[in-house]
């Protein structure tokens, strides 16, 4: 009789979402990930081909768990705004994982900026309150959303600053106003 599988592949994407969140990507190997299921690495190599592998199912989880459980919630009714302050929540509440995903030099880095891309257009086009907005503003919308996001998420997590709801969502109306005036802004990505 065939030995029975013991760790599935949910175990595995499980003990890597902890090793990262923890760990950070430098964490990201078959033996720290073995060793958070108390295994050999034999099980990792037997549901995934190679650590590549498993790196791009850990992203797809990664992205699924943002999507559904963080950048979700309605906070004040603008789903631009909201989208910004859930992140910023996200890194409030797990600042290693959201350093590990957001501020870590990293293989998925390329792929998580075009996930945040997608969803900030998906969201923005599904609300009214910006139908008519061209997909150039919606990138530059972006851009500098994203990157006062990620100052204020950086800044909060190092309890540096400790800016309330209103306070971040006065910070983003100016961002957003300022760029509404200065459609061109683009950086490189």
């Amino acid at each position: 009789m065939a030995r029975r599988k013991t760790i599935t592949r949910e175990h595995i994407l499980n003990a890597t979402h902890e090793v990262v969140a923890t760990e950070g990507f430098s964490g990201f190997t078959a033996r720290n990930i073995a060793s958070k299921m108390k295994s050999s690495t034999q099980p990792i190599y037997l549901e995934f081909k190679n650590m590549e592998e498993l790196r791009e199912a850990f992203f797809e989880e990664v992205e699924d768990y943002l999507r559904n459980e963080v950048f979700n919630k309605e906070v004040s009714g603008d789903p631009i705004i909201d989208l910004t302050l859930n992140y910023v929540e996200f890194a409030r509440k797990e600042k290693m994982l959201f350093r590990a995903l957001f501020v870590e030099d990293h293989a998925g880095g390329q792929l998580l900026n075009e996930f945040g891309l997608k969803m900030f257009i998906e969201k923005a086009k599904d609300s009214e309150l910006y139908q008519g907005v061209s997909d150039e503003e919606l990138n530059t919308a972006f851009l500098g959303n994203w990157i006062t996001a990620t100052g204020l998420a950086s800044l909060a997590t190092s309890e540096r600053i400790h800016p309330t709801i209103e306070e971040m969502v006065s910070i983003l109306n100016i961002v957003n106003k300022s760029i509404k005036r200065n459609p061109t802004f683009t950086i490189t990505m």
